[in-house]
């Protein structure tokens, strides 16, 4: 006698997640760092398991940034590094020192906005094991690319200088004074 047809969950059918994944992950009981992109934008969560369901304990999204300052795109790499500063910040106000990096669905690629947002949040203060051969060089953080782009296209934008921009908007983010 065959066996019947078994039905898959309906995240799984869609798409939307990886069980084995994230059995590997809640196994560990810390706090997971959701770090989800999208084209425009980085949403990045502190989540802790429950059995009733997931809570979020700590959130930032990239649109934030422009509360602190920032005029430039919130879909490239600086971005998502001010952003993972900024969730870094929230979640050691809330006492949260360590977590573990869920990327979800997305491909691991070295240097890319999803390890420019746990640089950010590794650099505020928050442990998360990682290796540092997959983060994005500095020169990147600090959006010496989008400079070299801005004078080469000789656009009339207000922000040249991207890399003090940056440094100006992540003082601001972690409260530190311009020096």
């Amino acid at each position: 006698m065959k066996k019947t047809y078994t039905v898959k969950f309906r995240r799984k059918r869609q798409g939307k997640t990886n069980y084995k994944q994230r059995i590997k992950l809640l196994a560990s009981a810390k706090i997971r760092l959701i770090v989800r992109k999208t084209l425009n934008n980085m949403i990045l969560q502190l989540v802790e398991f429950h059995p009733e369901g997931d809570k979020v304990v700590a959130s930032a999204h990239s649109n934030e940034l422009k509360k602190h300052g920032w005029k430039l795109s919130t879909s490239n790499i600086p971005a998502a590094y001010l952003t993972g500063v900024l969730l870094g910040t929230k979640a050691k106000k809330k006492g949260f020192n360590e977590a573990i990096l869920d990327m979800g669905l997305n491909r691991s690629t070295k240097g890319s906005r999803i390890y420019a947002a746990l640089k950010g949040v590794v650099d505020a203060g928050v442990e998360i094991p990682h290796s540092k051969e997959v983060l994005p060089d500095e020169n990147r953080i600090k959006g010496k690319h989008i400079e070299e782009f801005i004078k080469k296209s000789e656009s009339k934008r207000e922000i040249t200088e991207v890399s003090k921009h940056i440094d100006e908007i992540s003082n601001k983010i972690k409260g530190t004074k311009n020096e």
